[in-house]
């Protein structure tokens, strides 16, 4: 079943999405080479306690840590520890955060020193796929638009969309329905209504949409070792446009 959100619950689900994007840019700054994955997940516990917040992740399902920090062929869920950031790599860095009894998430794909080409064209391509399905985020509109939005623009660059992992409806829990596929048919799916709130996240591969977990039973990759990337945004759907509740007073660059 899909929940549909109050104001007041918008409202502070759009605090907890400002908390994910300041420690998203706060930790922007930080990542470059020779930073240990460790190192950003505790200063990400620090920041989110010190706004008064939890981090979601620590414990969901068992998860080990306060955030994913994700590098180069890792997809999703890659767990914070000894790797030390190396010029030239890309890392995804995915946010959760509980307070006031809602969940907000977020997550960006960062480069480390100077990248390839190819890994830019990647980020950029990720992003603007968020950006289209995020502009299909309108009550009146189906999932599927979303869907359709962002897969149509990431093929249409020669990447590929992972099929085996979604988006999702988020609000008192981190994940609620609807299940938000990255490919999908246009008209198709639950309709759009006010009040929705979701969290768009395309993960973005180089190479095959194929993908494995490795043994750790939480770090995702690609089945080729192509590089990847993921970008999240939570929003709301509105009369007009989705709403994007994890930003700050301007958007993450």
């Amino acid at each position: 079943m899909i929940e549909l959100k109050s104001e007041r619950e918008i409202k502070i689900i759009r605090e907890n999405g400002r908390i994910v994007a300041l420690t998203l840019n706060y930790l922007k700054d930080k990542i470059k080479p020779g930073i240990k994955t460790i190192e950003l997940d505790f200063w990400a516990e620090e920041f989110i306690k010190r706004n008064k917040a939890v981090p979601a992740f620590k414990g969901y399902r068992g998860f080990p840590k306060n955030i994913c920090v994700s590098i180069n062929d890792e997809v999703v869920h890659g767990i914070p520890g000894q790797k030390v950031l190396e010029d030239g790599e890309i890392v995804s860095v995915d946010v959760g955060v509980f307070k006031d009894g809602f969940y907000a998430d977020g997550a960006w794909t960062f480069p480390v020193g100077e990248i390839s080409d190819e890994a830019k064209k990647l980020l950029g391509v990720a992003k603007k796929g968020l950006e289209a399905g995020i502009a299909q985020a309108r009550s009146g509109n189906r999932l599927g638009d979303i869907s359709f939005a962002v897969q149509s623009l990431v093929e249409k660059n020669g990447f590929s969309v992972v099929r085996d992992l979604t988006g999702h409806g988020i609000g008192r829990q981190m994940h609620e329905d609807p299940p938000i596929p990255n490919f999908g048919i246009s008209g198709m799916g639950p309709l759009l209504k006010e009040g929705m709130v979701l969290a768009i996240e395309p993960m973005v591969n180089a190479g095959t949409y194929k993908i494995k977990t490795l043994d750790d039973n939480w770090t995702v990759v690609t089945e080729d070792g192509s590089l990847s990337a993921h970008f999240e945004h939570t929003i709301a759907i509105s009369q007009n446009r989705g709403e994007i509740l994890t930003l700050q007073s301007e958007p993450l660059e």
